[in-house]
């Protein structure tokens, strides 16, 4: 009794794909004499795809650790006052999506231009306070004296952290990431430009 049961399901499927290939036919979906119910070859990144890349925000392709031994000296009638501080920091040198411009992705079959952004810091509050540490200290200090020291800091991480080589050695590691996702994505032509 079960394998008659077996047998009709089996027989339904049969005449269900039969009626399905025939519809296909009648609407020219055939090439040639048979009929393609294979996957297209044709690679197109979807708007979802697009927005989802552009969503993520900020990608970081490199980071700089930074430290910076900064002091300042007060003049005194009788002896100097001294403050020395220690600063580390860690500036995250990336692409903000945010920024892209329309159409900054195009593809034309198997190949993808994306341009993007030029590559810049991503988090302006670098500076990590908490291991900020008093190196030496003589004399009394206003806040605003120690508020010098720390923008005195900034500007020497930026200077040592923003150099050419790290901005080039940042969007290498963009075109090499990039491509690697756009190739796993079945692109065998990816070219990746900056904004200058």
């Amino acid at each position: 009794m079960k394998a008659l049961t077996y047998i009709k399901i089996g027989i339904g499927i049969v005449l269900v794909g039969l009626i399905i290939a025939g519809i296909l036919w009648l609407r020219g979906a055939t090439k040639g004499d048979y009929i393609d119910f294979g996957p297209s070859s044709a690679i197109d990144v979807t708007p979802t795809q697009i927005q989802s890349m552009k969503a993520i925000g900020e990608w970081e392709f490199l980071s700089v650790s930074a430290e910076e031994l900064v002091d300042t000296v007060r003049k005194g009638f009788f002896s100097n006052d001294e403050l020395v501080r220690i600063y580390y920091g860690t500036l995250r040198l990336g692409v903000n999506m945010h920024q892209v411009e329309p159409g900054w992705i195009t593809t034309s079959g198997d190949s993808i231009t994306m341009n993007l952004p030029k590559i810049g810091l991503l988090d302006k509050d670098f500076i990590d306070e908490a291991r900020t540490k008093s190196f030496y200290e003589s004399g009394s200090w206003k806040p605003a004296d120690r508020d010098a020291l720390y923008k005195k800091a900034y500007r020497l991480m930026l200077s040592h952290g923003m150099t050419k080589e790290n901005l080039q050695e940042a969007e290498t590691n963009a075109s090499q990431q990039l491509s690697h996702m756009m190739r796993s994505m079945g692109y065998k032509n990816v070219k990746i430009t900056f904004k200058k």
